[in-house]
C-alpha cells in the first residue's frame, strides 16, 4: 500500500464522487460535514463555560 498525501487523496475522492453521483451529492456531503463540524465545535467551546457552583 503506497502512501498518498491527504490533499491528493481528498482530490481523488471528490473527483470520484462527482463522476459517480454528480455535483449535488458532493455538495450535500460537504454541507453535512460542515454542519456536524460546527455543532461539535460549538459543543466543545460551550462546555468550557459550565461552572460548578458547589
Amino acid at each position: 500500500m503506497e502512501h498518498h498525501p491527504a490533499a491528493a487523496w481528498l482530490t481523488e475522492a471528490a473527483t470520484s464522487a462527482v463522476q459517480q453521483h454528480g455535483s449535488g451529492y458532493l455538495l450535500r456531503v460537504v454541507l453535512i460535514v460542515m454542519v456536524l463540524g460546527c455543532a461539535l465545535t460549538a459543543w466543545f467551546l460551550l462546555r468550557g463555560y459550565k461552572r460548578k457552583d458547589d
